[in-house]
């Protein structure tokens, strides 16, 4: 199935797609280190070869060249107008890419839309934004008339919902809130999800089940003991936070169908202590960098857990969130190469730049593994509909 990425950065929703079974026919991105980024990498992994890396500002693209041969557009579109950690002027922000995902809908009439952004998105202060956001998915062919504003354009959208509308490719819009630890990534990482299939197929996105637990991990940890003889280490004293919910978990027995959440010491398995300023020698991207610091609020990632959230921040640093926290409460900041595996990359991915700039990817990236997990509930979903024929 062939596809188009928007707004691509470091690759990890176009790496999830690509294993999930979609052949990018381009990939779209600004930003001139994370074309770095994807160009090293187009010699390093086999189905990125042939790759089409197109440095370019989207809004320049014409997507009408794809219509009729391209089955999903994804687009982890720009999420610092709506993140938490951001100035939050979401559709007043320059940033704001939104209308340029209608705009390539409406032109390359794909028969699936994947559309990733942050929690804040779903904010009280931002959800009449974001309905409006899924008005427009659903009917990407009535455009907004020029100097017409989102208020007015959502008017129009809603007044024609309900209508036969020849000649117009309409959707059947889904959304789902998702945690990448729920789904075997090292990290709470929590994300919106947006699936648009035509509706002319008759399909609808059913979501997502999780494949992981953190019951499934504090069983793990406190009641069977395997996760510390996985790891070869004497288990630590028992919080007492957890007595009540480990004493239920006992009589309960493990979580039917469910593997555990993945922790920090899981995602570093294998990797050794970094040296500060010393590249290791076999070991992409994996350099140690000192000056970690805790602060109220930002203390760093304890190592028997998933990883806190990584940011990009506006430095590509934002304090405690890139920082790994030892058993004895001292801090450093992950290396590259271990913000790369809390992502889900695989270690042959070489990221080009800075640290800092790096870790800005890193941070603004889509976790592979749920990208994958999205785009092949995507691609099974497409795979029970007929081809469609261009629609002009």
């Amino acid at each position: 199935m062939n596809s188009i990425e928007l707004f691509t950065g470091a690759g990890g929703l176009a790496m999830g797609t690509a294993r999930a079974g979609f052949d990018h026919r381009a990939v779209i991105e600004w930003n001139k280190a994370a074309c770095d980024t994807l160009r090293e990498n187009a010699g390093r992994v086999s189905f990125m070869h042939h790759w089409d890396i197109r440095q370019t500002d989207v809004r320049k693209v014409d997507f009408r060249g794809f219509a009729g041969t391209v089955d999903l557009i994804a687009a982890g579109a720009p999420c610092q107008p709506f993140s938490l950690g951001g100035k939050h002027r979401a559709f007043n922000d320059d940033r704001n890419m939104f209308p340029e995902v209608f705009r390539a809908a409406r032109e390359a009439h794909p028969r699936a839309i994947i559309v990733e952004n942050v929690k804040g998105l779903l904010r009280t202060s931002f959800r009449p934004y974001f309905d409006y956001i899924l008005a427009a998915l659903a009917d990407p062919d009535l455009k907004a008339l020029p100097g017409e504003s989102w208020e007015d354009h959502h008017i129009r959208l809603n007044a024609t919902a309900n209508r036969a509308a020849p000649g117009r490719v309409r959707y059947r819009v889904r959304y789902k809130l998702l945690n990448a630890a729920n789904f075997g990534l090292p990290q709470r990482r929590e994300r919106v999800f947006i699936v648009a299939t035509r509706a002319d197929l008759g399909l609808e996105w059913p979501g997502l089940e999780p494949t992981h637990s953190e019951d499934a991990l504090l069983f793990d940890q406190w009641v069977s003991g395997d996760y510390w003889k996985e790891h070869g280490i004497a288990p630590p004293e028992l919080p007492a936070r957890l007595q009540g919910r480990i004493e239920r978990l006992a009589r309960q027995g493990r979580p039917r169908g469910v593997e555990r959440w993945r922790t920090v010491r899981d995602a570093l398995r294998g990797l050794p202590e970094p040296v500060d300023y010393v590249e290791h020698p076999s070991i992409l991207n994996h350099v140690g960098n000192p000056g970690a610091r805790t602060y109220p609020g930002h203390t760093g990632s304890p190592l028997d857990e998933p990883a806190k959230t990584l940011k990009a921040g506006d430095h590509g640093v934002p304090g405690g969130e890139n920082m790994l926290r030892r058993l004895d409460g001292s801090v450093r900041y992950f290396t590259v190469r271990e913000a790369a595996r809390l992502q889900g990359f695989p270690d042959t991915y070489r990221f080009s730049g800075p640290w800092t700039e790096c870790l800005r990817q890193l941070g603004n990236a889509v976790p592979v593994d749920l990208a994958e997990a999205v785009a092949g509930s995507v691609r099974d979903l497409l795979a029970e509909a007929p081809r469609l024929a261009v629609v002009a």
